[in-house]
């Protein structure tokens, strides 16, 4: 996810249309940078006649657009899934997705379940996937093949090797990784206090074996690049930054499931081409276009079969650290509820403080 505040307007870049296309508009698309490269304009605008404007924005600018004008401005918009079933809720700035516009085979259906799930709101999907990432483990497999999960990271062989941050997502790694769901007790705040204290002992436990809790990704990448840290917990476009130059290092999905984030399609309520927004998510949603939007963006997208289309280094990447099985088991984030970040922040600050 990228957070570029800047606007840029394609031109039209042709006037064919495909069969059966739907009559030209304009598609006034709010997105994140790099999830709309000019060569993907210029293709899309060719072969169906629609044109294309791009405002880049990021999670929170995106809904304060949407909510100052009740869902108006834009005819596509990107959010992350976490900030779309609150924010309809409370300000009713989408509308449903027409799924039969929907060419769903085109979805890996693990990611399109998950994001549609996460994104219904009284029965209606507002939601369908676009690009996705996650976080899991760097490992210099040379250094410490055997970590396998977010727990190995207390392996007291790997003492003063080891680094992680003191974050929300390492909490809720830790707690998948020990065999709890800390999701399912999303609703629950006395069962999630409860997991969060288990994962609180265990990571006072590993205190010893951590070098380091990273605050910066430059941070983590210098410790792993010169050696000091052998295994840690962050994300993928990481692992895959560092593999490139060094083939021992790469990221690693964990047994437990990666934590996934997805960045989505929505209908803005008042949106005005609907058609185009339709055309466009299955445009780009072809295996060969999303090859185009993952080397622009850094990230893979809910394009099934995309990574075939990669170039040979990120393809490469990929799939050393995502099977599809991996992939079936990545743990995506839900909306979070009130009140669990205050819990979590209390976890945080008394291990921090833990001698």
């Amino acid at each position: 996810m990228k957070n570029l505040l800047l606007t840029l307007t394609a031109g039209v870049a042709g006037t064919a249309l495909l069969a059966g296309a739907a009559q030209a508009d304009t598609l006034r698309l709010l997105t994140w940078g790099g999830y709309a490269p000019e060569n993907v304009i210029e293709k899309f605008e060719a072969e169906t006649g629609h044109t294309v404007e791009v405002t880049m924005s990021n999670n929170e600018e995106m809904i304060a657009k949407l909510r100052a004008t009740g869902g108006g401005g834009f005819d596509l918009a990107q959010p992350s899934q976490d900030r779309i079933k609150g924010p309809q809720e409370e300000f009713g700035i989408y509308k449903p997705i027409d799924l039969s516009k929907i060419d769903a085979d085109q979805f890996t259906a693990s990611m399109l379940e998950a994001t549609k799930a996460n994104s219904t709101v009284d029965g209606e999907v507002y939601a369908v996937p676009h690009i996705w990432g996650t976080s899991g483990l760097i490992v210099n497999k040379a250094e410490a093949e055997g970590v396998k999960d977010y727990t190995d990271l207390c392996n007291p062989d790997l003492e003063g090797k080891v680094s992680y941050r003191l974050k929300r997502p390492t909490l809720i790694a830790f707690a998948f990784s020990m065999g709890m769901d800390p999701f399912e007790a999303y609703g629950d705040e006395d069962a999630y206090t409860e997991i969060m204290e288990k994962v609180e002992k265990k990571l006072i436990e590993c205190k010893p074996v951590v070098k380091t809790y990273w605050s910066g990704g430059d941070e983590l990448l210098n410790l792993v690049r010169s050696g000091e840290v052998v295994a840690a917990m962050a994300w993928d476009t990481g692992g895959w930054k560092l593999n490139a130059d060094n083939a021992d290092i790469n990221f690693v999905a964990p047994a437990s499931g990666a934590l996934g984030w997805i960045d989505t399609f929505v209908l803005p309520a008042k949106g005005k081409a609907d058609d185009a927004a339709y055309d466009w998510i299955n445009f780009v949603m072809q295996p060969e276009v999303a090859a185009m939007i993952t080397e622009s963006a850094g990230n893979f997208t809910a394009s099934k079969g995309a990574d075939e289309y990669a170039s040979d280094t990120l393809k490469a990447q990929y799939q050393g650290s995502f099977s599809p099985e991996a992939v079936d088991n990545i743990k995506w984030y839900p909306p979070v509820p009130a009140g669990l970040e205050a819990i979590e922040g209390g976890i945080l600050d008394r291990v921090k403080a833990a001698q």
